[in-house]
């Protein structure tokens, strides 16, 4: 999409001339000139792509043309940039060198600004083809925001085809069916009802809700009913008059003087014709955005019928807009369970009867590719009915192609079309970085905090005002969050997505998309068709072999990112990073986790002037040379999980370094015994721009201590064997942070043999409450607590607290101090308590959902007061010896939905695996929790693990 590509160069030639205009000189107007023909450009091309697919190949052409002639661009200045700005210098020998460079520099000058004149002639041709097609294709010379008539025509077709499905052939629908029209029926008469429907394109949102809405019941409770389909070329106008038209169906004709009625008089006539016809259940069907709803409520009066809404959209800020001040209830659509996959897919295929066995491997695989998306299981399966059962290589044919079907015009084309339709509406900060994840291969779960620091080095993620880029980057995934874009499988404390993945055949999308603009190349290392443009973001994925014969002859030359992803090819990746150092100029990103990489960081990293953002997860990497001091644009640099131990001084070169990782696991094994940090240079506190700093060594003393204080920008700041008479400093120095989110502290010592950390200080900050360390939301301490420090239970943002090796006295409950924070909802304790016993008490930890108790070798017993713990979802009891029983009071814990109880006393889990009957007493204060699952070593050491709720649901049966 040359649109996207477009707007993303443009936006750095606007930050090019506000950031670099003085080293431009008279070459400024020349690019002024370039960015203003591309920015004319740009508002055509989001139309004329909307046509791209049935246009004539010399429009096709024209749009390939505006795409490179805006890479060019981009590549152009990124050289002048590292060919000039590297010259800055102050004082005499400053001059001196600038001089000299000025000098020693006419000609590269002289030949940046011949190329910059030759990208102005080819955009002044370019711009010409833009008049001329202009005409000739009928496209506005201003584009809207919306999608081309014809692709909201087909869509519109593709939503008819969903309201003629017969039920008879639909699965896996009855229950959510009976579900909303429950909602819908029961409950407040004095209220309007709104009901939102959100799920991803394809998932069955208009077929579900159009059967309800023509549910025989449904229709007898509200008399007058409405389906207005919205899509995202909605005329407000001509929807009100399609509105009025299907209230007055049937009963009396249409008034005519509609069709001169402004808006603001159709919406007065909407509203008093409702008011006046009862009960109404009127649906609203693919809405996109908030606007609409804010919108069309007005119209809606709620009087005294109990009359409902329903809304069907892909985005989750529609659904809860609309929801929010009525009587509201959100469905979020889900994927259909393979079970039911697997009849519909059978129905449309073999009519019913059920697959061959000689079909069978091959089908499974093929209907895994449609995870659950009734629209792919319906065009796939159509596709596989035209061939013939009796020949399993047309089938395995089909396999291998569903790339190529979805990138053609037979049956799985109208897919491709519905699920493009989300990516169209994105605007194209968004859609950047939705391509980007074609990085990743298929089924790969994404790490959310990698994606989004690669977003921030590639400059996909736009500065705003008053917020820090990271912040954006995060907005930026929970949009595509929103708007069933992205998946996300796991998540971190305070419900921070951890990982993430794209579903498959969406990925097919993103993939045909990311290679017409030629975004990513991937290489496996096994031999295919290498591209014939410039490689500009190479990625390595899921190479195993060792075989590097099949040598690629790629072009280094205009490449900005090199990142490998699942990669074992150590001879592979070394052979294209030696490639890709010796030549890539540009590169930007640097990005080898967990690659077999040399005990030195490779020497000719430090020639790429331009470097960004290295990632060095994982490999061996021991030392860092200083010649990292040359890397003055790095702000990215992650060695964590490394043998590097000490940075040297030349780190302090990088003042644009905004996140710092250097760490390895004390035991890989086994996360309780902490991490190794690294020693910094004295003068650390120079590092003005840091905001993530872990792992620090502190064992040094107060020194560096004193430093960490100065880098008042810090959100994350982990320490490392900190010794206990350095404790006072540390609390005035964290006295300096008003942004720090994330602290971990952790004592000179290993597992249980940690100092005492003392952090019970009285700086003078610390006596006001209300500033200090308020925007905190986790705390880590790991090491001996001779009691808790009291300005934790202030914290009056803290989400998680983890206590390692706290060893408190049983006088210091550690509860005590935490039960009446407001928005606690994770608790980890590890080795933090030496008292008998822990009661958690009423009216205490309102919003606690997560509760982990590990090897506390003293605790007899719990217990749970009744009110206290309302919303605790998990709880984890591991290596509690003594513990016998199950926590009194369990049976108050309603929203309870997981108990795991991992190698705990053998008197407790006995009592457990025997006693399972309905009628005990164990078994009635436990029997509401969902899942519960007993975990333990067996006499020979294996690891066993028993699902108890599982057991007991078959006994029952």
């Amino acid at each position: 999409m040359a649109e996207t590509v477009l707007s993303f160069v443009l936006d750095q030639i606007s930050t090019l001339l506000r950031e670099e205009g003085r080293l431009l000189g008279r070459l400024r107007q020349e690019v002024q000139f370039i960015r203003d023909e591309l920015g004319h450009m740009r508002a055509f091309l989001r139309e004329a792509e909307a046509k791209e697919e049935d246009a004539q190949p010399r429009l096709q052409e024209w749009i390939k043309q505006v795409r490179e002639a805006a890479y060019d661009t981009e590549d152009i200045l990124d050289e002048f940039v590292a060919r000039f700005a590297r010259h800055r210098a102050t004082g005499f020998y400053g001059s001196v060198r600038r001089v000299f460079s000025s000098i020693k520099n006419l000609r590269a000058r002289h030949r940046v600004a011949n190329e910059i004149q030759s990208i102005k002639s080819r955009i002044k041709s370019i711009s010409e083809g833009h008049q001329r097609y202009q005409s000739e294709y009928g496209i506005p010379a201003q584009a809207s925001n919306s999608l081309s008539v014809v692709n909201n025509t087909t869509w519109r077709h593709s939503r008819d085809d969903a309201l003629l499905v017969e039920e008879a052939k639909l699965v896996g629908i009855d229950q959510p069916k009976k579900h909303l029209i429950s909602q819908l029926l029961e409950g407040d008469d004095y209220q309007l009802k709104v009901v939102s429907v959100v799920g991803m394109g394809g998932l069955g949102k208009t077929t579900l809700v159009k059967k309800v809405h023509e549910d025989p019941e449904v229709r007898r409770h509200f008399p007058v009913r409405a389906w207005v389909t919205v899509s995202q070329t909605c005329d407000f106008q001509d929807l009100l008059k399609d509105l009025i038209r299907q209230l007055h169906e049937g009963k009396k004709p249409v008034p005519q003087s509609i069709e001169s009625m402004a808006t603001t008089e159709l919406k007065k006539f909407v509203k008093d014709y409702l008011q006046q016809a009862g009960r109404y259940a009127i649906v609203f069907d693919d809405v996109w955005d908030v606007e609409f709803w804010n919108t069309i409520k007005f119209v809606l009066p709620e009087s005294s019928h109990g009359n409902c809404v329903m809304l069907t959209t892909r985005k989750a800020d529609v659904a809860s807009a609309s929801c929010t001040e009525s009587l509201g209830y959100i469905h979020r659509m889900e994927p259909l369970s393979f079970e039911d996959s697997w009849i519909l897919f059978c129905n449309k295929i073999f009519k019913g009867n059920s697959c061959p066995g000689h079909l069978m491997d091959v089908a499974k695989v093929i209907l895994g590719k449609c995870e659950g998306l009734p629209l792919a299981i319906l065009a796939i399966s159509g596709l596989l009915a035209l061939k013939d059962v009796n020949r399993t290589e047309k089938w395995e044919m089909v396999r291998r192609s569903l790339r190529g079907e979805l990138e053609g015009t037979g049956k799985l084309d109208r897919v491709k079309k519905i699920l493009s339709l989300s990516y169209s509406d994105l605007p194209w900060h968004l859609k950047t970085c939705l391509l980007y994840t074609s990085i990743y291969p298929e089924d790969y779960e994404i790490g959310c905090e990698r994606l989004i620091n690669l977003w921030i080095a590639e400059r996909f993620v736009e500065w705003r005002e008053g917020m820090r880029i990271e912040d954006v980057a995060w907005d930026y995934l929970s949009e595509l969050v929103n708007r069933s874009l992205i998946q996300v499988t796991r998540v971190y404390y305070e419900g921070i997505p951890q990982k993430c993945r794209i579903h498959d055949l969406l990925r097919e999308v993103i993939l045909l998309k990311s290679r017409e603009q030629n975004m990513v190349t991937v290489t496996t290392g096994q031999p295919m068709m290498w591209p014939s443009e410039k490689v500009r973001r190479l990625v390595v994925q899921n190479s195993s072999s060792n075989n590097t014969q099949q040598r690629p002859s790629y072009c280094f030359d205009h490449l900005r990112s090199f990142v490998t992803v699942g990669s074992k090819n150590p001879l592979l990746s070394r052979m294209l990073l030696s490639k890709v150092s010796r030549s890539s100029k540009l590169l930007k990103i640097l990005d080898l986790s967990r690659q077999n990489i040399e005990e030195e960081m490779p020497k000719e990293i430090f020639n790429l002037f331009h470097l960004k953002h290295i990632n060095l997860w994982g490999t061996r990497v021991e030392r860092v040379p200083k010649a990292i001091g040359k890397l003055q644009y790095l702000e990215y640099l992650n060695l964590g999980n490394t043998g590097v131990r000490k940075l040297p001084m030349e780190i302090l070169k990088l003042q644009k370094l905004r996140c710092l990782r250097v760490y390895q696991q004390v035991d890989p094994s086994d996360d309780d015994y902490g991490f190794h940090g690294f020693k910094a240079p004295s003068n650390m506190g120079g590092l003005l721009a840091l905001e993530t700093l872990q792992f620090i060594d502190a064992s040094s003393g107060s020194t560096i201590i004193k430093e960490i204080g100065k880098l008042t920008q810090l959100r994350k700041l982990y320490i490392t064997k900190l010794r206990t008479e350095d404790g006072k400093e540390v609390c005035s120095s964290l006295a300096n942070y008003t942004s720090l989110r994330e602290l971990s502290v952790a004592s000179i010592g290993e597992g249980d043999d940690h100092e005492i950390i003392d952090l019970n200080h009285h700086h003078p900050s610390l006596c006001s409450s209300s500033s200090f360390l308020q925007s905190l939301h986790m705390l880590i301490l790991q090491g001996r607590l001779e009691k808790m420090p009291q300005w934790v239970a202030h914290l009056h943002s803290l989400v998680r607290i983890d206590l390692d090796w706290s060893r408190l006295r049983s006088e210091e409950d550690p509860l005590e101090s935490l039960q009446h924070l407001p928005n606690l909802g994770e608790i980890s304790f590890c080795g933090s308590y030496q008292g008998e016993g822990l009661c958690f008490k009423a009216a205490g930890f309102l919003k606690l959902k997560q509760l982990q108790l590990k090897r506390m070798e003293g605790l007899r017993w719990m217990r749970v007061e009744e009110g206290a713990l309302p919303r605790l979802q998990k709880v984890f009891l591991e290596q509690l010896p003594l513990l016998e029983e199950l926590p009194m009071g369990i049976q108050h814990l309603s929203q309870l939905q997981r108990l795991s109880l991992y190698e705990m006393s053998s008197q407790l889990r006995e009592k457990l695996l025997e006693n399972q009957k309905e009628e005990s007493e164990d078994y009635t204060r436990i029997a509401h929790i969902p899942e519960i699952l007993i975990g333990y070593y067996t006499d020979d050491r294996k690891w066993r693990e028993h699902q108890l709720w599982e057991k007991k649901k078959k006994k029952k049966t």
